[in-house]
């Protein structure tokens, strides 16, 4: 990878911006220079220069005429997307085709896709985060043969995560809520939020007591979390399910429950983490189904489904997983054959993209135009500025489905248009390095909700020991904080695409500084009474941004009875040699979603 000098400055300026001490900037600046994206610091994510080409395609509809271009090389297939579902579109149908020639395009500088990796050293040691796509979620009830099938040949043992992750490390730390005086009228942080799976009676009026909330906004509260009552009185109960999925769960406490627009407040971003979006479009069943109150006295029958524990976490997220598919797809790029190694093993960026190597990965490199041939399908990208033709024997699209409109060309009008309904949700996860933990240990907590203010969630990295990587036990050792961010643009809706592609705007118009000084002031505020010091204590910040993150997902509030069924299939469907992968072509926001449309779309190609 060649980094021009401007880039190199603007890297230097991102990472004297985080607040990076001379060593670290030194050691951003050299990883730029040696093209090894996972340790650069400031905006990563959807980084300035992935996405420019692709706006130039959606807001100024620009065309890119390459197919004049002479057809500079040729393969068996070629991938649009190196994240999960395109790398693993590539592993099946190699498996398929044990000597085919495959190429894969993406615009980034990283390959993974949201399975990103952030790198930092502080104290002496490495420290691991994960800058978008989480862990594994439930295997056992999630996990078709196909996805069980792939992890295994990558060398994934599921069981292996029950010793890697430390359950006792933070037995001792609860979670909590920060109370923001510009929503609540005074900064207030109360600890001791009571845990679901704890065996003693848990004492919801010591923690509501504890509330900047009116007395009678503290009783509904109390009353909604021990006492409960039936809130869809005189409704019959063959007709409650179908009722809660049709109002929002903001809708069920204001009008069934009767809370305040105040005690509303308190759950307003709930579900932004797990969901995507606050209440105002969570539909009132999935908040029945995630355990929100207000739901234990109606008489319906509850899941009866395996708890699955959420432990299944590489101490770089799902980047775990990426890596694991481009060692195995590239053999030459890391050594090591298994989960434990791929951690702690040395990629060379350099070796991704070699002539003659049977699999080759192409980074910052923008697919424009994708059009079938009778003898096959012809790419067009945009790569530095210069726009190049490769030719495929077939072609997988695994990129964000949005943009499958302005690149495949003869696309039928009626798939367009379902293929514009795969509305990614924004979101911003970020990295926070600090010197030590202490502050979290006085104050006996491990994870903040913030209902109020930018960063709606805050927790300690999950323990995980792997590989030789091992979470920092003492509290005097750095650790990486991760942040989690949900835009959402207030009034704007009704419906849920139009809010995403709303919220979506104030990602692109945020700058780094502003993130950081969002960062520095939501931290000092939480944890400053425990002795933290922003300026001191803060090493480094990483700002993973993803106007497009979450992959649309069905939502009972606007989808309809088939709930986007017939649109979901009539967005997918294949185009002569070009069939489309990725999870958004599933509706579902997780891993397994991606590896699953990648296994159907290779099937598709025949």
């Amino acid at each position: 990878m060649t980094i021009r000098r401007r880039d190199f400055l603007n890297g230097a300026v991102l990472a004297v911006g985080a607040g990076l001490l001379p060593w670290q900037l030194v050691r951003a600046a050299q990883a730029q220079q040696a093209g090894y994206p996972p340790a650069l610091t400031g905006l990563r994510g959807s980084h300035p220069g992935s996405f420019e080409v692709a706006h130039q395609m959606g807001w100024e509809k620009k065309l890119f005429d390459t197919d004049s271009l002479p057809v500079q090389e040729e393969y068996d297939l070629v991938v649009v997307g190196a994240g999960i579902s395109g790398l693993a579109a590539a592993w099946f149908y190699r498996e398929r085709h044990p000597q085919a020639r495959i190429l894969l395009l993406d615009n980034h500088d990283d390959f993974g896709g949201h399975a990103r990796r952030n790198e930092f050293r502080a104290g002496g040691r490495l420290i691991l985060g994960y800058g978008g796509s989480e862990s594994l979620d439930s295997p056992k009830a999630n996990f078709s043969d196909q996805v069980h099938r792939l992890l295994q040949a990558l060398g994934i043992r599921l069981e292996r995560f029950d010793q890697a992750y430390q359950h006792r490390l933070y037995e001792e730390l609860d979670s909590a809520v920060f109370f923001d005086r510009q929503t609540f009228g005074e900064d207030r942080l109360v600890v001791g939020e009571p845990d679901g799976e704890a065996e003693d009676e848990p004492d919801w009026a010591g923690f509501i007591g504890r509330f900047p909330l009116a007395e009678a906004d503290r009783e509904a509260l109390r009353a909604l979390y021990e006492d409960e009552e039936d809130y869809l009185g005189e409704l019959p109960a063959d007709e409650r399910k179908d009722y809660l999925a049709s109002l929002s769960y903001r809708d069920y406490l204001k009008r069934h429950v009767g809370l305040s627009e105040a005690a509303i407040a308190y759950f307003q971003q709930r579900s932004s983490d797990e969901y995507g979006y606050r209440i105002d479009f969570l539909p009132a069943s999935d908040a029945r189904y995630a355990g929100y109150p207000g739901f234990a006295r109606l008489g319906l029958e509850e899941d009866e489904g395996e708890e699955e524990p959420y432990i299944y976490h590489f101490p770089d997220g799902n980047a775990g997983v990426a890596r694991l598919l481009v060692r195995d797809l590239i053999p030459g790029v890391a050594p090591g054959s298994g989960m434990d190694d791929v951690v702690l093993a040395a990629f060379d960026y350099g070796r991704l993209d070699v002539p003659g190597q049977s699999v080759r990965l192409r980074l910052s490199s923008t697919a424009v135009s994708v059009r079938n041939r009778d003898e096959g399908v012809d790419v067009g990208y945009s790569r530095g500025g210069q726009l190049y033709r490769v030719r495929g024997r077939h072609c997988v699209l695994a990129c964000y489905n949005m943009l499958i409109p302005y690149i495949l060309r003869d696309l039928p009008a009626a798939q367009a248009k379902a293929l514009s309904q795969n509305v990614k949700l924004p979101l911003v996860y970020a990295n926070v390095v600090i010197r030590d933990w202490t502050s979290w240990a006085k104050l006996g907590m491990q994870e903040v909700y913030s209902p109020g203010m930018p960063f709606s969630v805050v927790k300690l990295d999950y323990p995980v020991d792997l590989g030789g990587y091992r979470a920092p036990r003492d509290p005097q050792q750095p650790i990486c904080l991760h942040m989690v961010q949900v835009p959402h643009a207030p009034g704007v809706g009704p419906d849920l695409r139009t809010q995403a592609r709303a919220a979506r705007m104030q990602i692109y118009i945020t700058s780094f500084e502003q993130y950081e000084a969002q960062i520095r002031d939501q931290l000092q505020r939480l944890l400053g009474k425990a002795g933290f010091d922003g300026q001191r204590d803060i090493l480094a910040i990483t700002v993973n941004r993803w106007p497009h993150g979450y992959s649309y997902y069905s939502n009972s509030l606007f989808d309809g009875p088939d709930g986007g069924e017939a649109v979901m299939n009539a967005a997918r469907q294949p185009l002569g040699r070009v069939a489309i992968a990725n999870s958004d072509a599933g509706w579902d926001p997780y891993l397994h979603g991606a590896v699953d449309q990648a296994w159907r779309a290779v099937g598709e190609l025949g």
